[in-house]
This record gives structure tokens, sequence and C-alpha cells, in this order.
């Protein structure tokens, strides 16, 4: 997958701002960061929940690995040049609901494209 398709995805999402985060780039809905993204590109950390990120790394093992964050497992780490378009959009919409307020969730807005 591109990161430029993930890019145009997760801004498509309600409410979604990129800004920097550190060294890196952020996806964040109403402030709270969903995805970072490390600056080579090939990489983007999903923060997901951990039952969402046990099963992504069952299913996924060719490109998503445990995210190191503060000597803690704090979401996933996946690699771009391997991923399913259709699983790295689902694992980033999952990351934005994880981390997006319950109204907004409630509200009826649908997610993506």
């Amino acid at each position: 997958m591109k990161f430029a398709t993930l890019r145009t995805y997760a801004l498509s999402l309600p409410e979604v701002t990129e800004e920097p985060h550190h060294q890196s780039g952020s996806f964040r809905v109403r402030g709270k960061i969903f995805v970072t993204i490390p600056p080579e590109q090939t990489h983007v950390h999903v923060f997901v929940s951990e039952e969402q990120r046990e099963r992504a790394l069952a299913m996924y093992p060719a490109f998503t690995e445990k995210l190191m964050w503060g000597g803690k497992v704090a979401g996933l780490r996946l690699a771009l040049a391997n991923a399913a378009s259709a699983t790295a959009k689902q694992l980033v919409r999952q990351a934005w609901e994880h981390k997006a307020p319950q109204a907004l969730l409630t509200s009826g807005a649908e997610p993506g494209l």
C-alpha cells in the first residue's frame, strides 16, 4: 500500500487532522493521536485496542508487528509495502474509532470513503 493512499483515507475520516509529532507526522481526531507516521513513510504506527492488535498480529504477520512505546506495547507497526490496502484501511479506521470520542461515534457520521 502506498502512503499517499493511506493518508487520503485517514483524512477522509470525520474530524481528522494531520499534525507534526516530534520528528514524525500524525493523524488525530479531536487532538488524540490514532496514527503516527515516521519520516521515511514506509511504516505507520496505529493505536488500536489490545484485542484488535492481537487479532491483527495473528492474522497479518507479514506486515504487522508490536509497537513498543515507553517500554509497553502501544499498538501496531504496519509495513506499508507488504500491507493489503483494505486491511491497512480497516486498521486505521479501528484506531480512529478507538480514539474518537463516543459522541462522534454515535453522531451517525460514516467514517471513511
